[in-house]
Order: C-alpha cells, then structure tokens, then sequence
C-alpha cells in the first residue's frame, strides 16, 4: 500500500474536485485584483516633501476602508495559495 493511496472512490472524484478548485482559485483571483485595483496608493514618505502633515483620520487607519481591503486582500491570497496546494496534492495523489 502506497503511502499516497486513497480509497477508489475518492480518487474518482479527483477530476471533479479539481474542476471545483481551479474555478474557485479563478473567482479568487479576479476577486484580488479587483479588491488591489480599488485600494488608494500608499505614499508613506512623500508628505514630508510636500509639506502635508498626519491627521488624526490618516492615524486611526485601523477602522477605514483601506484597512479592510488590505485585510481581505492577505485573507484571500492565503486561501488562494491553500487551494493551489490542494490542487497540486490531488495531482500527485490521482495520476490518470
């Protein structure tokens, strides 16, 4: 008995799984760019050259729309990078 054997069933459902978790790794990655294309540029460094100072608003980032996104953005990435292990697992599992 190999050590990456499945029962027949499951190795059957391979193909299907599969299908399942490319189409999902395609929604979560057009879901990234779109989430990456809506957030604001962070320019850190440039107020000192321009003269423009923090507001309390610009400190208290944590609550804002641009904190979420970038939130979101590291949780789908995360499962994106789940899904491909997944997939590339089920290739070595099931080669047929």
């Amino acid at each position: 008995m190999s050590f990456l054997s499945v029962a027949g069933w499951i190795s059957d459902s391979f193909p299907i799984i599969r299908i399942v978790i490319i189409s999902l790794m395609v929604a979560i990655g057009l879901a990234i760019i779109v989430i990456i294309m809506f957030q604001p540029s962070s320019t850190s460094g440039m107020g000192a050259l321009t003269g423009q100072r923090d507001t309390f608003y610009a400190k208290d980032k944590s609550k804002s729309l641009e904190s979420v996104m970038k939130k979101l953005t590291v949780i789908l990435g995360s499962i994106e990078g789940v899904l491909a292990i997944l997939f590339f697992v089920t290739l070595l599992i099931y080669r047929a």
